[in-house]
């Protein structure tokens, strides 16, 4: 049995190379020019079942690659000389969303796919996609989640990525899902090695901003133009900004779950990085908490950190 909040998979074929599984050769050159060279755990589990057109739950923690999954998947089933919105992704903040068209966009550069807008019935709508549906349905997007299920074709192909399976999303799972094939990437599977971690003591403050500060901050943070990005959890889930070496956690998060989440930021897909936590000693108790539950390890922060990064 799987611990309460996790799946069990029922899926374990296992495909390491995108040359291995099926794609047009255009996709291909996309995925190679944006830069991957082998599939990621997640991608390796679950972009065959999906393009097969099978219904998908993939819980894996943010940075895994989930967003590539569903977005290749997309751009091999849609079909070109059809002229009409045959997918639809909801993500929780506007960012993420704005992230996933980049990706989705660079990777089916080749083909030659554009976006229509989409407007009346979905009856061409083939695959939907709940990307953090843990996030948009703790967000109180339930509502309009179970509105537009209501409205797609009951042949729909859904695709669900959760980083944990709490009973709200599972009650989407049962509802509106046919049979559906479970992908879970486990915590022990994941590595934070690549990401050396301290602490140092602190007082506590807080901070906020509005939406149009924030389109602009990460349109500068994307750019190079500030190289540093003070921010809250929002950010957290699925943010890939390629250079960020260093993460500092001015508090911890309350949920241990967000913790690779944000420290994730500095070590995707294999590349280096530090992240920092500030702690007061209240924070101790939690501190050690978070290393229990990933197996690692978080040092007092050395006087020669700078040599680190």
């Amino acid at each position: 049995m799987e611990p309460e909040g996790v799946i069990e998979s029922n899926w374990n074929e296992i495909v390491d190379s995108f040359d291995d599984m099926n794609l047009s050769e255009s996709l291909l050159r996309g995925i190679y020019a944006y830069g991957f060279e082998k599939p990621s755990a997640i991608q390796q589990r679950a972009i065959l079942p999906c393009i097969k057109g099978y219904d998908v739950i993939a819980q894996a923690q943010s940075g895994t690659g989930k967003t590539a999954t569903f977005a290749i998947s997309i751009l091999q089933q849609i079909e070109l000389d059809l002229k009409a919105t045959q997918a639809l992704v909801l993500a929780p903040t506007r960012e993420l969303a704005q992230q996933i068209q980049k990706v989705v966009m660079a990777l089916g550069d080749y083909m030659g796919a554009s976006c229509h807008a989409c407007i009346g019935a979905p009856k061409y709508i083939k695959m939907f996609v709940l990307d953090e549906a843990d996030e948009m349905l703790s967000r109180g997007f339930k509502d309009q989640i179970y509105d537009i299920f209501q409205k797609l074709n009951s042949n729909t192909q859904v695709v669900l990525l959760s980083a944990t399976m709490p009973s709200d999303v599972l009650e989407v799972t049962k509802k509106f899902m046919r049979d559906p094939i479970r992908i879970l990437v486990k915590k022990e599977e994941l590595t934070l090695e690549g990401i050396r971690q301290f602490y140092i003591n602190v007082e506590r403050e807080h901070g906020d901003m509005d939406q149009k500060e924030r389109d602009v901050i990460m349109r500068e943070f994307r750019s190079g133009s500030s190289r540093v990005l003070i921010t809250t959890d929002l950010l957290a889930r699925g943010i890939d900004v390629q250079q960020v070496s260093l993460v500092i956690n001015y508090d911890l998060p309350t949920n241990r779950e967000n913790y690779i989440h944000r420290i994730g930021r500095g070590g995707r897909f294999g590349r280096k990085g530090v992240a920092i936590n500030m702690v007061t000693e209240e924070d101790k108790r939690t501190l050690r908490d978070i290393e229990t539950f990933y197996n690692t390890s978080i040092e007092e922060m050395p006087l020669n950190v700078a040599d680190l990064i």
